[in-house]
């Protein structure tokens, strides 16, 4: 007996394969014991069980609670006395814009400025006013009122549509981003 011992502790347990043996026997110790101190289970639960019905973590009778579930509420574009509505600044932004063509990108530039927010302004450095895809309006804008502050507008002309997006975060309305959308 004390010459296994001995083999076991000299030889075995320096190895790698006998502490690998060691960890082993140690983790399926604490693995019975854990189960042992639980009790039996539940028959049924488990991954391997799948539900019947779908998993849902919000009340059915609670209604919906989603962003495009009821229409928004009706909110008016805040305006200060004397300065110009977003339709104002959409149409006249639009009729700067189509004047482009044909024109020094300074001119157009300089002609766009005044109802562009800093960051279009921004942006429009060294556009190229040729690349105007329209030559004129087929109608008024139309808005669609996000906040007080913040509205889009669309412009439809002669070859697509203009969208507008317009911000009075401090001030008069300024347009901010423009985007094309072809016919």
């Amino acid at each position: 007996m004390r010459r296994a011992v001995e083999f076991l502790f000299t030889r075995v347990l320096r190895s790698r394969l006998g502490v690998a043996l060691v960890i082993a026997v140690l983790v399926f110790g604490v693995i019975g014991a854990a189960r042992l101190v639980s009790g039996p289970g539940e028959p049924g639960t488990g991954v391997a069980v799948r539900p019947t019905q779908p998993i849902s973590t919000a009340d059915p009778e609670a209604g919906e609670d989603g962003v495009l579930s009821s229409p928004p509420a009706a909110v008016a574009p805040r305006t200060r006395p004397g300065e110009p509505t977003p339709q104002q600044v959409a149409a006249r932004f639009t009729t700067a814009w189509l004047t482009g063509p044909g024109s020094t990108a300074e001119a157009w530039q300089a002609r766009l400025r005044p109802l562009s927010s800093p960051a279009l302004v921004e942006k429009m450095t060294g556009a190229d006013p040729e690349t105007v895809p329209a030559q004129r309006t087929t109608g008024p804008p139309t808005l669609r009122p996000r906040t007080e502050s913040f509205v889009e507008a669309s412009i439809p002309l002669d070859s697509g549509t203009l969208r507008l997006e317009l911000v009075a975060p401090d001030g008069p309305w300024l347009v901010d981003a423009v985007d094309w959308e072809r016919s």
